[in-house]
């Protein structure tokens, strides 16, 4: 049995709660939408089926900034349900506008700590595959510790995901990518679909800042594992 210890008491956090401005359209998206799409956080088990209104592949992102990649994806994806977490409002609300102008049934939102929403609302093989994309560097050596990706977290994470399920992080911070080919590696329910890094996923789009950085000449990391039947 994995041992989740570190994660059942207080943790570090891998995020900082910004005052970020909240626009109008924001804020009335979550007044209006939040109810209809959004799922309040929990300490007990969530049935993803009945969240969904259907039995379908499940994706969960952590992470998933302003929302753009993930509207995209599930717009490209009616045949997923995706659970996208995100503890900032102005991001939640911009994602709910997104929901609402395409017209995108298959998303449901918790704005919530990722490492509580694992450890207390998610079954253990209930996910089909897990996007974390750009993930905050922490650039500064000092603040590596603040890191989502660590071994205590990735072994609680691959609980979650069903055998043959994937993991797919990607990254434009080397030493990043680096760290998260080592985790990722070493935790033994996961193998690597490349050989170190992989080709960038079709599903996944490009932001318009990571065009930018690829024009500059800054690198982006991908790293897909599978969990192992």
């Amino acid at each position: 049995m994995t041992d989740t210890t570190d994660l059942s008491k207080r943790h570090i956090r891998s995020y900082v709660l910004r005052q970020g401005r909240v626009s109008p359209a924001q804020q009335r998206a979550c007044d209006t939408l939040l109810p209809r799409f959004g799922i309040p956080y929990a300490a007990q088990p969530l049935d993803l089926a009945q969240a969904f209104g259907r039995d379908a592949p499940k994706i969960l992102e952590i992470g998933f900034g302003m929302g753009d990649s993930t509207a995209t994806i599930a717009l490209a994806h009616p045949e997923n349900d995706y659970l996208a977490l995100e503890v900032h409002t102005p991001g939640v609300g911009n994602l709910l506008k997104l929901i609402d102008l395409q017209q995108i049934p298959n998303i449901r939102i918790i704005q919530h700590d990722a490492v509580e929403v694992l450890r207390d609302m998610l079954g253990d093989a209930t996910l089909d595959g897990v996007h974390i994309f750009f993930p905050d560097p922490w650039h500064k050596a000092r603040h590596n510790k603040r890191r989502l990706i660590q071994a205590p977290f990735v072994a609680q994470l691959v609980q979650k995901i069903k055998p043959g399920g994937y993991i797919h992080v990607a990254t434009d911070w080397q030493d990043y990518a680096e760290q998260v080919l080592a985790v990722l590696s070493a935790e033994p329910l996961l193998e690597n679909t490349a050989a170190d890094y992989a080709p960038r996923p079709a599903y996944r789009p490009l932001t318009k800042f990571e065009k930018r950085g690829i024009n500059l000449g800054h690198g982006v990391w991908d790293l897909v594992f599978k969990r192992r039947s």
